[in-house]
């Protein structure tokens, strides 16, 4: 059975039982900083289970795409080396929201590995929890899983709960015991069932993992019974494709076998066994899904998980033997597994294999001194016994070549032997600390709060009556901030946007009849609480104070300005690039909009004019901007875009500005004319595969205009031409001043040459050699070197040192003719007069360059060159 109909069955059988089946999400988790990424199928539903969400269904089953690559949750070092570690992967899930429990959902687990997938059922083990006497007896007695083959697993972590069959989502909060099932490889296979001293052993195999949320964790421990238990699960594809497939390890499935054989033929490897193989087949999946759904390589964060993930995969092409970009060609290949499951892997095809192609490019540049590098130090650790590889090389490593770390442990971990990452982070953290510069005030995020939420006004006014709920200096709650002090103030309600969905934070002023507090950044402190940023002006602020909140109105107006403009944009370079352009980040301010976006080439003139030339007859039609709250299936019929990669809820604020209809909760112009004249400013790369664009509207584009006519008017008179005719009079001056150029040039090398010949009779004869040192009037290294090779000509056999100075720094240029330079090195030679003369130099024994920073040394410099000279012949 193919991985692909294990998949679809799956979800057809959760269908049939009533459970809605929901698309994967993003491998980008949405408003969650606890994720890196997605990384498990409970992910999306992580506030429907907290609570904070509800869905229109309360059973749902989904195949999840999943990473684990970066943070707490990391198998990445494992890949190559395991036969069940990915980086990427698929889980199957069934969930309950408060609907069926146990018993259902361990019939469901059994019918369908028993009856569907047809799985022999003595080969199948259970794992509950030790006190789970329920799941026990569901088991034993409803299932009729032999007692011996249901094993209780109790606190086996050295702490109360602490056990792999009880799952908590952390420390306090939503937790239940777990059940899980285990398949049997069979004898010839070392290992033992869970819970005996062999289980590490590749025997008995974890297939499905069912999670009972049935308490809620408090601060003390106690547990208290969820009035709404519910049911979460999860069975990696991979895993359950292997068994059905009867074969023992996840790179032995189709799946797996396809993209092994593709990189294989890019990289001419017959060994089709090859650790490195399966590296490639199991990156190439990662990579791309983390592209489709808009990661770009980059230095920090997911970015740079990707860039990782990328390089090692290079590494291991190298190791192989390629040495040119290979990895990308590996994509078709798993567009034909995977893109009917996942369209979006077809859909971004094209800008995935760029985005790809690029990264390789650039690391391919610099693999090659990175390797030899490593393989250097490692030849030189063979020889001495050394087992630690220098962590200030690795950094080197690094730094300067682009060598992750883990990619050298990985090289190293080939060869025996670790890196000291701890002298790494030594020096990583130096390098930091040496970068760090001063920034924009910000006080510590995550504070610690438990109150109301905040009230947001700010649609509607941008001034509002509030109240003080929390203060905070230094990260801890304070009741009090007195002048000149820097805290974050929470209100109860608040007309101040904190910041969001690419736009920044409102700024203004708190005041009472205690004090002024002036707001220079609202940001969320949790989701709906809103944290006003800045400092004491005058007086004083406490908690419990009435204050006045009022926002700075003009940086409000240029904000909504740009922002309504950033809608616009973004549907006019859809409509002049192609419908491939989406959003990678935005920032809106009071100064601009900054937009990234998807595209492989920089935009030309003509592109720019004309999303400016759409933008603005946009604008002119002065059209009503209209906001509404849709359920999200009614957003998606409209044709809503989702531009700034929001967590969307049931219900979603749909924008219609112009043509342009987006969901946004940003905040805008009442109509299109009110933004103004609307002119793009820059246009650049940012990554591979995407292009940042920025612009500016209102007085700011009027201001930016009226500078550049300032410009314009200034260069015309100093060209002495009407600001229309600047550009053509620019080009004569051009000309002009290039065929003076020319001419000077011509000048000098008949001077040169009129030198030259008088210096031949100024060279001295040594021992049958002629030796020459003299600086010409006026020259530069291009005539030096002219009348170099005219003198070298006519003395036949010479050593000759010229020099030149001009602006205070002295040039210098030596020949030795072929005849000579066994004993007398060019290099040498002109290293030896530039010395004296402040400088330092060198080149091929018969011809190099110097220079120096001391002229008035330098007649004295050249009348040592005979003797030098002498002294080698």
């Amino acid at each position: 059975m193919k991985s692909s109909e294990i998949r679809q069955k799956f979800l057809d059988y959760f269908a049939s039982k009533g459970h809605a089946v929901v698309a994967s999400s993003s491998l980008v988790p949405h408003e969650d900083p606890t994720l890196l990424f997605t990384n498990a199928g409970m992910n999306q539903f992580k506030d429907v289970f907290l609570g904070f969400d509800k869905r229109p269904y309360t059973r749902a089953a989904s195949s999840q795409k999943c990473v684990r690559a970066g943070g707490k949750h990391n198998d990445l070092e494992n890949v190559g080396y395991t036969a069940r570690h990915h980086t990427f992967f698929e889980m199957l899930g069934n969930f309950s929201f408060g609907d069926y429990f146990k018993r259902e959902a361990i019939h469901y687990a059994w019918e369908l590995l028993t009856d569907v997938f047809k799985l022999s059922k003595d080969k199948l083990w259970v794992t509950v929890y030790a006190e789970d006497d329920e799941a026990y007896d569901i088991w034993t007695k409803e299932i009729g899983v032999p007692a011996e083959r249901v094993i209780r697993i109790g606190d086996n972590k050295g702490a109360r709960y602490a056990s792999d069959n009880f799952w908590m989502m952390g420390d306090t909060g939503p937790c239940g015991p777990c059940t899980e099932i285990f398949y049997d490889h069979g004898e010839h296979i070392f290992g033992g069932p869970p819970g005996s001293p062999d289980e590490d052993g590749d025997r008995y195999i974890e297939i499905w993992n069912n999670v009972f949320m049935q308490f809620n964790r408090d601060e003390q421990g106690v547990m208290h019974p969820l009035p709404k238990p519910s049911v979460d699960t999860g069975m990696g594809l991979e895993r359950i494709s292997a068994v059905l497939q009867g074969v023992h390890a996840n790179y032995e499935i189709d799946l797996f076998q396809a993209l092994i054989q593709a990189a294989a033929r890019e990289t001419h490897c017959a060994d089709l066994d090859s650790p490195s193989l399966k590296v490639l087949a199991d990156h190439i999946r990662a990579c791309s899904f983390l592209i489709a759904d808009g990661i770009i390589p980059g230095n920090e964060g997911r970015g740079y998980v990707l860039r990782r993930i990328i390089r090692r995969a290079i590494r291991h092409g190298y190791k192989l033997g390629a040495r040119a970009a290979f990895f990308h060609k590996l994509l078709p290949d798993l567009v034909a597994e995977m893109g009917d499951a996942y369209p979006e892997l077809k859909q971004n095809q094209s800008r995935i294999s760029e985005v790809l192609r690029l990264e390789e490019e650039r690391f391919f540049a610099t693999i090659e001194h990175g390797m030899a590098i490593l393989e250097a130090e490692l030849g030189a650790m063979a020889q001495s016994g050394i087992q630690v590889f220098n962590g200030e090389t690795a950094f080197k490593l690094h730094d300067t070549y682009g060598f992750p770390l883990d990619l050298t442990q990985d090289v190293c971990r080939e060869h025996g032997v670790t890196v000291d990452a701890a002298a790494f982070d030594i020096a990583m953290a130096r390098q930091k600390e040496q970068a760090r510069a001063a920034g924009k005030f910000k006080m510590a995020a995550n504070l610690e709060y438990d109150g109301p939420a905040t009230v947001f006004n700010g649609y509607e006014t941008l001034e509002a009556k509030s109240n003080v709920l929390a203060l905070y200096k230094d990260g801890s709650p304070v009741n009090e901030l007195v002048e000149g002090e820097m805290g974050v103030v929470v209100l109860d309600n608040t007309p101040f946007y904190a910041e969001s969905g690419g736009q920044v934070g409102d700024r203004g002023a708190l005041q009472s009849v205690h004090g002024i507090f002036t707001v220079e950044d609202t940001q969320k402190i949790q989701a709906s609480v809103f944290g006003h940023h800045g400092v004491v002006n005058t007086g004083k602020i406490s908690v419990g104070n009435n204050v006045t909140a009022r926002v700075d109105t003009q940086a409000r107006a240029r904000i909504m300005r740009n922002h309504s403009a950033t809608h616009l944009m973004h549907k006019a370079l859809r409509e002049v690039l192609g419908s491939h352009v989406q959003q990678k980040g935005s920032q809106v301010d009071p100064d601009k909009t900054r937009f990234d976006f998807a595209h492989n080439a920089p935009m030309s003139a003509g592109d720019v004019r004309r999303v400016e030339q759409i933008v603005n007859a946009e604008i002119l039609v002065n059209s009503a901007t209209q906001t509404r709250l849709v359920p999200i299936e009614e957003a998606q019929t409209l044709g809503a875009m989702m531009l700034f990669g929001e967590k969307y809820g049931d219900e979603v604020r749909v924008l219609d500005i112009g043509s342009s209809r987006e969901l946004c909760g940003g905040t805008h112009v009442a109509r299109s004319g009110d933004i103004g004249l609307f002119k793009v400013v820059a246009e650049s790369g940012v990554a591979a595969g995407v292009r940042r664009i920025e612009a500016v509207c209102g007085d700011n584009a009027l201001a930016l205009v009226q500078q550049q006519q300032m410009l314009l008017a200034g260069v015309a008179e100093a060209l002495k031409a009407q600001p229309q005719e600047a550009e053509a009079r620019a080009v004569q001056v051009l000309d002009h001043v290039k065929a003076l150029e020319k001419e000077l040039a011509r000048i000098k090398s008949k001077l040169a040459s009129s030198q030259g010949d008088d210096l031949v009779a100024q060279a001295a004869d040594i021992k049958g050699a002629k030796v020459l040192a003299a600086a010409i009037e006026g020259g530069d290294a291009k005539t030096l070197r002219e009348t170099l090779d005219k003198l070298k000509d006519k003395l036949k056999s010479a050593a000759i040192v010229l020099a030149a100075v001009e602006g205070g720094k002295v040039t210098l240029i030596a020949g030795v003719t072929a005849d000579l330079t066994t004993k007398v090195k060019a290099g040498e030679l002109v290293n030896f007069v530039a010395q004296q003369v402040g400088g330092k130099g060198g080149g091929r024994p018969d011809m190099a360059q110097a220079g120096g920073t001391d002229p008035e040394k330098l007649p004295a410099a050249l009348a040592s060159v005979r003797d030098w000279v002498a002294g080698r012949l």
